[in-house]
Parts: C-alpha cells; structure tokens; sequence
C-alpha cells in the first residue's frame, strides 16, 4: 500500500486517509445484472451486481489492500430511453457517499449499523436543504445557522464526513 493513500489529509478541517480530495477513477463496469420489482405507482426496489474493472491499471502497491470491504450510498438520477422492445439506453449522474469500510485484517466495519443510519439521516437532511436553497426556500444564511459550514451527522464527531475517514479511527462498539 502505498505511503500517499495511507498519509493523514485535510479538507475543510476534517482529517482523512486514502485517495485525495479532487483524485478520480474510470471504470469499466460489464454484463451486471439489474432486478427490480415495483413497490409502488412511482416506485421500483432493484438490486445491481456486477465486477468492475479499472479503466487503467493501479500503480503498483496504490490503493487499499485486497480484501478490504466499503459500504457506500448513492444518491442519482438515471435517466433512460427506449430504443427498441428489448432494449434502453440508460445513464446515471449523481453522489455517492462513504458510510463505512471494513479492513481486511478486521471482523468489525469501521463504522456500527446504526452510526451509519445516523450518517444516512444526516445525508439525507443535508441534501433536502441543499434542493431547498435550490428552489429558494431557504437562504444560504438559515443553511450556516441550522448546520454550519457542514450538516453535522447527529452526535457524531466532525470528520465522520469526511470521504475518507482515518480507516484505525472507528470500531464497532
């Protein structure tokens, strides 16, 4: 692993490790299968599995160990047009966010199952006020005063947020 990933960052005054704030990657995603089953009039249930493949490869000894797990929650638009009976052209666009991650050396997620729902809610509060400012139903300064610089995630300590948390920083209680 390299030295860099594992190096203790900053961003807006949250500490972190891995990759760095601004980095990115391309993948290749193929053959995944998607089921869904209607829930309701507007609502679908769907599960999504497939391997994804980097675009180039990693540089030698970059990245998290093999093995390590994460636990992330997207947030996206998909948008879809039929082309033919069979077949839909299809694209996402959105967020995802790090809820937790689990090291291979370790039996315990970095973050408790309820911590991460806290973590959830407080996503989802963050996101409902930022759509709210969008359609000018909440002014930039109520936003500062209601969660400051950043929606605090109910009880849980600043860098919590961060997209990549000091990995030796949380355990399961």
């Amino acid at each position: 692993m390299s030295a860099s990933y594992e190096a203790v960052k900053e961003f807006e005054g949250r500490k972190y490790t891995g990759m760095r704030v601004g980095g990115g990657h391309s993948w290749y995603y193929r053959q995944g299968e998607w089921d869904e089953v209607k829930v309701a009039p507007d609502r679908w249930r769907f599960t999504y599995a497939v391997n994804k493949r980097r675009k180039r490869d990693a540089p030698e000894g970059s990245g998290a160990p093999v093995g390590t797990e994460y636990h992330w929650y997207i947030l996206a638009h998909q948008n879809v047009r039929k082309l033919d009976a069979n077949e839909y052209a299809t694209s996402m666009t959105g967020t995802k966010y790090k809820l937790a991650h689990r090291r291979v050396a370790n039996r315990e997620w970095s973050v408790g199952g309820r911590d991460q729902l806290r973590q959830l809610i407080g996503i989802f509060e963050q996101n409902i006020i930022e759509l709210r400012r969008e359609l000018g139903e909440v002014p930039a300064s109520r936003r500062e005063v209601a969660y400051g610089r950043r929606t605090p995630l109910l009880g849980l300590p600043p860098t919590f947020m961060a997209g990549q948390p000091p990995l030796e920083t949380y355990s399961t209680p």
